[in-house]
This record gives structure tokens, sequence and C-alpha cells, in this order.
């Protein structure tokens, strides 16, 4: 897997034509809309939660993203654009959908390959539950992960153990649909179990279940160093 080392000068052209790219998706979608795809509004992130990935990624100076679930790019494109702008020159962006071309006809690609992403994205279609798994076999190092893929508990829990193995010490991990009691169980182990922490403040503007007040995103910074409890300090989490 490789990196593409930014040249100078070339940052503000690429962000502009990301920053583009994003603008005409969130005013009029996709331009191309499969037959029995999902709906757009329904998967996609919002713009404002968007872009408050965006700024607390720039914030966090991030070189390598793992994210999980790529639909038709919304937050694919917010990721990028802060990889563009976090001032890295090594920019890697991992993206694992194994429903990119089964459900969405490769529109989410399309998208990123239109705002010129081709040489810092790499997208993989299988089951993230196993493509992780030998990401952290092989060493691989993230600085921040983006998860909104599979809902089903054992899934997510599945990734977040291998997200602990693959992003630094210290990174961040975000979350998609934390107001849905299977994502939120499952990082409630590894809060409860293995040190994450809620990072104060982050995405506080972003979407809120309207009855509940729960935030849609979560956002939880990663141990330094990583602790390796025995079995016998278990915690329950849920």
């Amino acid at each position: 897997m490789n990196s593409i080392v930014q040249p100078d000068g070339v940052a503000g052209e690429w962000r502009e034509r990301v920053a583009a790219v994003r603008r005409e998706l969130t005013e009029h979608g996709p331009s191309r809309r499969p037959d029995g795809a999902p709906d757009f509004a329904t998967v996609t992130l919002p713009e404002r939660d968007c872009d408050q990935v965006r700024d607390l990624l720039v914030d966090e100076r991030v070189g390598t993203v793992v994210e999980i679930g790529l639909a038709y790019a919304s937050s694919a494109l917010a990721i990028s654009e802060a990889l563009l702008r976090a001032g890295s020159r090594n920019l890697r962006h991992v993206l694992i959908d194994p429903f990119q071309y089964t459900a969405y006809d490769g529109v989410g690609w399309e998208l990123l390959l239109s705002a010129g992403l081709e040489d810092i994205a790499e997208l993989v279609t299988e089951p993230s539950q196993r493509f992780l798994a030998r990401l952290a076999d092989a060493g691989f190092t993230a600085d921040a992960a983006f998860v909104d893929g599979s809902h089903h508990f054992h899934n997510v829990f599945v990734d977040l153990h291998f997200l602990g193995e693959i992003v630094r010490p210290g990174g961040v991990v975000l979350l998609d649909d934390v107001w849905w009691p299977s994502v939120e169980a499952a990082v409630a182990y590894f809060e409860a179990n293995l040190g994450w922490r809620p990072i104060p403040g982050a995405l506080a503007d972003g979407t809120a279940d309207p009855d509940s007040g729960r935030p849609r995103i979560g956002a939880y910074r990663l141990p330094d160093p990583r602790p390796t409890p025995g079995f016998k300090e278990f915690r329950p989490f849920c």
C-alpha cells in the first residue's frame, strides 16, 4: 500500500477541487442514482457533520485515515479534504466498502476519482472485519479512523478491535450512528475496558436525535500507551 507525497504549491488547488465536488454533492446529490440503491438522503452524512469531521481531523494533523463505509462518498470527501488541509506530505486514505459496487454501482468511488483523489485513496471491496485483520498483521498504522459500516454489534466490535491495533496510540476513532444501541454498546466495551475516551466538545454542533438528544457521531481518543489489562480486570459495559 503506497502513500503519495504531496507536491509543494499544489495543495491549495487540490483542496479547492475536492471542496467543489463536496458542494456539488451536497446541493444536487450524486449525478447518477443506481436503480435500487439506498436513498441518498438517508445514508449520507449531513454537511455540517462532514464539516466537523473534517475540522477535527485537520486539528489532529492526520496523514493516514482508514474509513469503513463509502456509499455516496460524503464523509470520504470531507476526510480527503482534511488530509489535504492537515499539512502532512505523506497521504493515505484507505476506504473499505464491500457494497460499493453491489449496492451503489461505484458512484461514491467515481466521485472521489472526479475530485482527483486516485493517488491518495484506495478502495477495498471486502468486509472490513477480514481486511482490517490483515492490515493489523502487516503492521499498518493510521492516525485516525471513521467507522460507518455494518451496524451489527458483532461486526462493529470486530472493527473496533482491529482499529485499536491499527490507529496509533493517542489517535482518534470516529463512529457514525452511535445513537444506535448496537453501535453504542460496542464502543462502550472499549471505553470501559481499554481506556478509549470521548473527546470533550468534539462534534458538539453535529446532528442529534431529536427525541433523546444523543449525538449521531462519537469521537474517541485512544490511550497512549495501549493498555494490556488482564482478563480478571474485565468491567461490564452494558
